[in-house]
């Protein structure tokens, strides 16, 4: 089992797959690390040599990867929250932020149901 980036990726799929285990690598991406590391895309890991690896790690160090980059994003995140602009206030509620309808939908984002009480009728 290879280790790049503090990630364990599997050492028995093919190299791109592989990759996109670290957070913030995707396929495209993974593509261009392994062609800049002259590998080829079809190479399972267990098959790669350590100079291969090396290589590797070399390129995936000009991405910016798994910790870095969620920091990144939550620091994004509450910057929208802070200036009070529309997808920050969608962040605050845990609303949908784009523009997706909320009557029927967005129970990911809004989570179990929570039901709400009838009104009593006055009685005369």
């Amino acid at each position: 089992m290879a280790r790049i980036a503090g990630i364990d990726i599997p050492k028995n799929k093919r190299g791109v797959i592989a990759l996109t285990y670290i957070f913030g690598i995707g396929k495209s991406s993974a593509k261009q690390i392994l062609a800049a590391a002259k590998v080829d895309e079809g190479i399972k890991v267990q098959d790669w040599t350590d100079a291969q690896i090396h290589d590797i790690r070399e390129q995936v160090g000009n991405f910016v990867i798994e910790g870095e980059l969620r920091s990144e994003i939550q620091l994004n995140v509450k910057r929208l929250m802070d200036i009070g602009c529309y997808r920050g206030i969608r962040h605050r509620a845990g609303l949908p932020l784009r523009g997706q309808r909320t009557k029927n939908n967005s129970r990911t984002r809004k989570g179990k149901r929570k039901t709400v009480a009838n009104k009593k009728k006055a009685t005369k």
